[in-house]
Order: C-alpha cells, then structure tokens, then sequence
C-alpha cells in the first residue's frame, strides 16, 4: 500500500539510495565529511535557528531508531534493526520531530517526521533512520517548531521506498522542550 503522494515517493525512493551508495548526502559535502549510511539519525547544521532536539522521558530516542544498521542490495537498502527497535513493531510510542509536509496546506494529516530541520527546502535532511512517515488522526498544524506525536509505530523492513518507520492513527500532543 502507498502511503505518499505519488509525486514525493520515486524521488524520495530514487534520493535516499543513491545516497546510499554513494555513501553522501546530496548538500551537506560543504558542511561535513559523508557520512556513513546507519551511523547517525540526520546532521542538525549549526547555522539552524533551532536547536537539536533533547531526549526525553517517555519519548522515543532518535539515537535508537538510528542504530539500525543497512546492507546495500543492487537496487535496493536491506535494514538490520536490532532487537530493541524490532520490539518497538506494532507499538504505541511517542516521538518528536521536525516536520515535512507532504501535503498543501497548513494542516497536515500524512507528514514526515525528521529528527533534524531542514536547512534547505530541496534536501532531505536526514536518511531513512532519520525519518518517520506519519498519518495523523486529526489534522495538525504545519510548525517549524519540533512536535510531539503519538501513534502505533511500524518497522519496516521491506519498504517499496525505502523508509524504514511508519507511524499510523498519529495524534499531535503538547510539545514540551
């Protein structure tokens, strides 16, 4: 089943595995050394006007979504998610992050959640262990700001596109830094 737009998935798709194996990230080679697909949930530019997110009790840590590791296939990422996100299947968790809207409007129902801004309106800001596709509930409004949700997380390991996390029945909460 498709979850985004049919505009946003083959670019999305066609982005994050080319990085892959090229092991960079299109925009960032003037900010930092490639990085290494796996290592890291997405790289926060110091020149952002918002500050990096800080873990949280109760909320789901970006450092262990992150972990997951990925083996480069022809056409094609294999993610390796150890145990303690494998667990994480089916769940009900909170997260917080920056959102991509992947729909108009300033009331978003279907988004991506990164865990870092985007510094440029053209990049992904993070690769697949850095994004969480979400469908909310109830509407919620667009922010540059981080926002909380909750909702039952899925853990993908065979994406058509490529992400790894799916978040369903999202429902925005108060955000508290």
């Amino acid at each position: 089943m498709n979850h985004l737009p049919s505009i946003c998935l083959p670019a999305l798709r066609a982005l994050l595995l080319s990085c892959a194996l090229a092991g960079s990230w299109p925009g960032l080679a003037w900010a930092q050394p490639a990085p290494v697909l796996g290592q890291g949930p997405g790289y926060h530019d110091p020149r952002s006007p918002f500050k990096p997110l800080q873990e949280q009790e109760g909320v789901l840590s970006w450092s262990l979504l992150s972990s997951v590791t990925t083996k480069a296939d022809k056409t094609r990422l294999i993610p390796i998610f150890p145990a303690a996100v494998r667990a994480l299947d089916k769940k009900t968790v909170r997260v917080q992050g920056f959102m991509m809207p992947l729909e108009p409007g300033d009331k978003q129902r279907h988004f991506l959640l990164s865990s870092v801004p985007t510094s440029c309106s053209f990049c992904v800001p993070a690769g697949p262990e850095g994004l969480i596709e979400v469908r909310s509930k109830q509407p919620v409004r667009y922010s540059l700001e981080p926002v909380l949700v909750e909702g039952v997380l899925a853990v993908l390991s065979d994406d058509a596109y490529g992400l790894f996390y799916r978040l369903a029945e999202g429902q925005a909460l108060a955000y508290k830094p």
